[in-house]
């Protein structure tokens, strides 16, 4: 596949929606339950399977999730993995320098940061969840 050719790749939003969600462990239920009283598991799994999504809701949802919107409308799994897989898996260090990639970061320590945050996202959901059975209870 050429450059071209993946950039003229059409990118499945609903999809990466539900690839975020569930990283974060978050439930269809659960970003219904967010997302407001018009919306429930069943229409969270449409939006899933919509390749285009509405920008109002997917700014809603990436506010949700706590992700950019962008990486909701740009991610890419096949050049993710093939970014990787270049990467990491070639003892060629011309595969690096040819991508620039310096970080000025310990990527390890943005893992950790990023599990923290996920963390807490499901922590804070369990507890809005605990509180909406409470009520309805």
């Amino acid at each position: 596949m050429t450059y071209t050719d993946m950039q003229n790749k059409k990118i499945h939003q609903g999809r990466n929606i539900k690839r975020f969600r569930e990283m974060l462990g978050i439930k269809q239920e659960a970003l219904a339950f967010e997302l407001g009283d018009d919306w429930n598991q069943k229409k969270v799994s449409l939006l899933e399977q919509k390749e285009t999504v509405e920008s109002d809701i997917l700014a809603q949802v990436a506010k949700i999730l706590k992700v950019p919107a962008e990486a909701i409308e740009n991610f890419d799994e096949e050049q993710a993995v093939n970014v990787i897989s270049n990467t990491f898996t070639s003892n060629d260090t011309s595969t690096l320098n040819a991508v620039n990639i310096h970080p000025t970061f310990n990527p390890l320590d943005k893992m950790i940061e990023l599990y923290e945050r996920m963390l807490q996202q499901q922590k804070e959901m369990i507890e809005k969840l605990e509180k909406l059975i409470e009520k309805n209870g």
